[in-house]
């Protein structure tokens, strides 16, 4: 859980979410909104108001959990919702940007993977 390896992809999937998470916030990332049913969706989930805050608040949280390396597994399993859900956004809905929600689903199964000692006790008894 120490290694080089593990500490790249932690403190990359931890940069990535508090960039994204507080882009959601600041909109300092100019982002248009896509076409068709991806866009009515994103417009739906937007105009409930707390959905869309709801989840940078989690990413943010979830960053800098990755990045301080403080309840990292924890964090992992808290993510996986939501980085399963920004994928399936992306292959269903809008393929184009599928890029980076791979990465950070890819990024957040890999450390997954390292920490899996961590979740024994959920799956043995």
């Amino acid at each position: 859980m120490n290694s080089p390896f593990t500490r790249i992809i932690r403190y990359a999937l931890g940069l990535l979410l508090v960039v994204f998470g507080s882009n959601k916030f600041f909109h300092f990332i100019p982002f248009g909104m896509p076409q068709g049913a991806a866009g009515e969706f994103l417009q739906s989930l937007g105009s409930t108001g707390y959905i869309l805050p709801v989840v940078g608040v989690i990413e943010v949280l979830v960053g800098i959990h990755l990045l301080i390396k403080r309840w990292v597994a924890f964090s992992l399993l808290v993510l996986f919702p939501i980085s399963i859900n920004i994928l399936f956004f992306h292959l269903f809905l809008d393929l184009p940007g599928i890029g980076v929600a791979a990465v950070v689903f890819a990024l957040n199964l890999t450390l997954i993977y390292k920490y899996w000692r961590q979740y024994k006790p959920l799956f043995y008894y």
